[in-house]
């Protein structure tokens, strides 16, 4: 199954494909070929079982947990042979979806936090919760699936980021025990991050 959105990356270079071989070009479409097999596995959106508690927001390797100023803060940097389809923590309703122009520093750099996003903002049943995707230096953009005023059941799918690599997620710290530490690899809507508290 492909990411929502993204058919096109993969049909479009095939179609060129097909015509070079049509015309008997074959070494011209080995490159259109191998990008084609390349977006299939890049894009693709395998159906999740859903685990318990707060679960992962990407698939990825946990790059920070911490707590800032009362709030849980989990950060997942998302390679290139992840997943890169995003999935909400916690049943939620969407409260504002906001993209915001900024750099494109790497995705593990400190400084990564002002690179193009789209922050969403949620609220749940422990607060307002906040999830941003977090575009990397080969980002070509975020697709956010979600609009204001929706409610969405744990796990459901929120956006993708194309070549991209971060999802920050905070959460109220009184009420969200983390269950994961840095260097954890996670699961979108698998893997819980943490736990809620009360």
């Amino acid at each position: 199954m492909l990411a929502r959105r993204s058919g096109h990356i993969v049909a479009i270079p095939l179609v060129f494909a097909i015509i070079l071989i049509y015309f008997s070009h074959w070494p011209l479409a080995v490159p259109f070929i191998l990008f084609a097999v390349f977006a299939a596995f890049f894009f693709r959106d395998p159906n999740r079982s859903i685990g318990r508690g707060i679960v992962a927001a990407a698939d990825g390797v946990i790059r920070e947990v911490e707590v800032r100023n009362g709030r849980l803060f989990v950060s997942t940097f998302m390679n290139v042979h992840n997943v890169h389809v995003n999935r909400v923590p916690l049943r939620a309703k969407v409260m504002g979806v906001k993209r915001v122009k900024g750099g494109l520093k790497p995705a593990y750099h400190k400084d990564a936090g002002a690179n193009s996003r789209v922050v969403i903002t949620f609220k749940t049943r422990i607060g307002n919760m906040r999830v941003t995707q977090i575009a990397g230096t080969f980002a070509w953009r975020i697709v956010p699936y979600v609009r204001r005023g929706q409610v969405l059941k744990k796990g459901r799918r929120i956006g993708i980021i194309r070549f991209g690599s971060r999802v920050d997620v905070e959460l109220p710290a009184e009420r969200a025990k983390p269950t994961v530490k840095v260097g954890d690899r996670v699961k979108a809507g698998v893997t819980s991050v943490a736990e809620v508290i009360g």
